[in-house]
């Protein structure tokens, strides 16, 4: 690795942990502010117990979350200084083409969209869990968690559905069940029962109130009882699609629960999805949008940093907002999660190569 090489990746790496020291900080004073009525609410609840549990989870996540957007800053904010300070203009001068001046930019984004990556596929949701479960013990008034489910219907397997009118998941209780399994599209079997308890010891079912019923080409086969017990190829918990559960699973978890979840005849899995997509997304918008920052900022100009720092907090305000908007465009049922989580990255990547050819001529 070059001098040059070194010299800007030591101003990228730390001007970017300078903008993330001073970003962090602001987040977690207002964040204190808002809640420091609800910590008191609870005499128990140590300032240990809210650092460790709360506050150290909430600087990961949002150090992640942000991570982009500080990079952009921060590359805007050096490299402005370079290009002011005529340092571009030597480099250029000694016959370093601007391909050549870019790529340890690009090492840079590279080496943390990875570090991002991996972090936000496999790690980042233990820091959710933690995070989740303090907020729904000590914060909300309204809690997330669901104890009571109606009308539900799930897919076993290919043949085999199931169907509760109701399912308690504090007492693992439900009512009017029924199991049916089909050949095609013939029914051959059917299960009902009026109550249905799920013991938790040894993963079985209780039915009572029993009546089954096998369809044959003549005369049915009725059988019926008071109790049976029984298994199924399911959980109490796949009974239950909320979509801050996404968050506490790592990708593979999370991919294999959306893969079964299909497969059982779930609908609309669209927020598991956009949350699965966009643990990729955001390191990859770290090169694009640090190939923006670097063609606004190279150039020297007459209103200095300040005009290089407008224009890119104006189009990170705008990424901000595309993203957000199409997160919430993916999770409806009427778009495609996987497209509408990368058109912030398509947009803004077409953006960066005009900006980067531009800034190259």
């Amino acid at each position: 690795m070059k001098i040059l090489d070194k010299y800007i990746l030591k101003k990228y790496f730390t001007t970017f942990i300078f903008t993330l020291m001073i970003l962090i900080p602001i987040a977690v004073a207002i964040d204190v502010t808002e809640k420091i009525g609800k910590f008191l609410e609870h005499p128990n609840l140590g300032i240990s117990e809210i650092i460790s549990n709360y506050y150290i989870p909430f600087i990961i996540n949002y150090g992640n979350t942000f991570m982009p957007l500080a990079l952009f800053i921060s590359t805007i904010l050096f490299t402005s200084k370079l290009a002011s300070n005529t340092e571009i203009i030597a480099i250029h001068s000694s016959g370093i083409p601007y391909k050549r001046f870019i790529r340890p930019y690009l090492i840079g984004a590279v080496m943390l969209g990875f570090i991002s990556l991996i972090a936000n596929h496999f790690l980042l949701h233990i820091s959710n869990k933690t995070f989740e479960a303090f907020d729904e013990t000590y914060l909300r008034k309204i809690k997330k968690t669901k104890t009571f489910v109606n009308n539900v219907n799930l897919q076993l397997t290919e043949n085999d559905i199931i169907y509760f009118k109701n399912f308690n998941f504090t007492n693992y209780n439900g009512n009017n069940f029924s199991y049916q399994h089909f050949d095609g599209l013939d029914l051959k079997y059917i299960l009902i029962a009026k109550n249905i308890k799920w013991n938790k010891k040894d993963a079985t079912f209780t039915l009572t109130n029993y009546k089954k019923r096998w369809l044959k080409a003549k005369n049915d086969s009725i059988e019926s009882g008071k109790k049976l017990d029984t298994i199924f190829n399911f959980f109490p918990k796949d009974l239950l699609y909320v979509d801050y559960l996404a968050i506490e699973m790592p990708s593979q978890e999370l991919y294999k629960h959306i893969e079964e979840s299909e497969d059982r005849g779930v609908k609309n899995l669209n927020k598991y999805k956009v949350e699965l997509y966009s643990r990729t997304t955001l390191p990859v918008s770290s090169i694009i949008l640090t190939i923006i920052a670097v063609s606004l900022a190279s150039r020297k100009r007459r209103g200095g940093i300040g005009i290089n720092l407008a224009i890119g907090v104006s189009l990170m305000f705008l990424y901000v907002f595309f993203m957000k908007v199409t997160e919430v465009l993916g999770a409806s049922a009427t778009y495609n999660p996987l497209f509408m989580v990368w058109i912030p990255n398509i947009l803004f990547g077409l953006i960066a190569l005009y900006l980067y050819i531009n800034a190259k001529r």
